[in-house]
């Protein structure tokens, strides 16, 4: 088995960037959401708010996060920043404090995006000191896991053969087929038995010296919706429909994928092409 994709989202909910290798960090692959768009009173926005959001484009160079969109100019912004004012923002139940990207930030994204029920957009950054812990009640006694503005966990793990099995399923309804981008993994694997991903435990890389633990079913929002490319609906509800009709859990609701944390090997690199070695749950 190998990683066929490693992806990274910046910003979250906005697009992600394809990357070859990718430096692991126990708050996910590095640069993975570490900035998050909220509204005047620091409340996260997505796409699921505002799908538009999936046609602003990404880049990071070595001095800058580069954000793009058909519609303006790009805005650049400094990775090499500390000034910025800090503010409360919240992501679901949790609540930090990040460091506010400013006024020219802010009216870019008004620009580009409008507002999210007459509330403006700001842009802001994960502050360094600031920790986001994993919900410990999925967590082994021992284990303790942070991320950054990810939902709730710092990877989400997702094999081909999941989504083969979608995709048979939507043709079958006589759909088209959805890409993996609509998912948002970060780490694609080439295993061809669909949702293999829920029997494992864990999974070693590099001889062992890179571990990471898959501890929660990644439940799936109306983002899946979302075309990647365009930022519209092209057939409402699918292909989350499908998936709440694929579902054979206990709990309601369309499952695809799973989120994981960082057991050993901070620091070190997975690249595509990395074989891997799965262990059951």
């Amino acid at each position: 088995m190998k990683i066929t994709q490693l992806n990274i989202y910046p910003v979250k909910s906005l697009r992600g960037i394809p990357l070859e290798r990718a430096e692991l960090t126990e708050r996910g692959l590095a640069h993975d959401r570490q900035w998050m768009v909220v509204d005047d009173i620091g409340r996260f926005v997505t796409q699921r708010q505002l799908p538009g959001m999936a046609q602003i484009g990404v880049r990071l160079t070595d001095e800058a996060l580069v954000l793009e969109h058909p519609d303006a100019a790009p805005l650049a912004i400094p990775l090499d920043r500390a000034d910025q004012p800090r503010l409360p923002v919240h992501v679901w139940d949790d609540q930090c404090q990040a460091l506010d990207e400013g006024a020219e930030a802010a009216a870019w994204l008004g620009a580009v995006l409008g507002d999210v029920k007459g509330s403006g957009l700001r842009l802001v950054r994960f502050a360094p000191d600031q920790r986001r812990d994993v919900e410990a009640h999925y967590l082994a006694p021992d284990e303790r896991a942070h991320t950054a503005f990810a939902d709730g966990y710092p990877f989400l793990v997702v094999t081909e053969g999941s989504l083969d099995e979608v995709n048979r399923r939507l043709a079958a309804k006589g759909l088209a087929p959805v890409p993996m981008a609509r998912f948002r993994p970060s780490i694609v694997v080439d295993a061809a038995e669909p949702f293999a991903e829920d029997g494992w435990g864990e999974f070693a890389l590099h001889e062992g010296a890179v571990r990471l633990g898959l501890r929660k079913p990644c439940q799936r929002c109306k983002i899946t919706t979302v075309d990647q490319a365009t930022g519209e609906i092209a057939v409402p509800g699918e292909p989350l429909r499908t998936l709440v009709e694929m579902n054979t859990r206990l709990a309601p609701g369309g499952y695809f994928g799973q989120n994981a944390i960082l057991l050993a090997g901070s620091g070190r690199s997975l690249a595509v092409g990395d074989a891997l070695a799965p262990s059951p749950r």
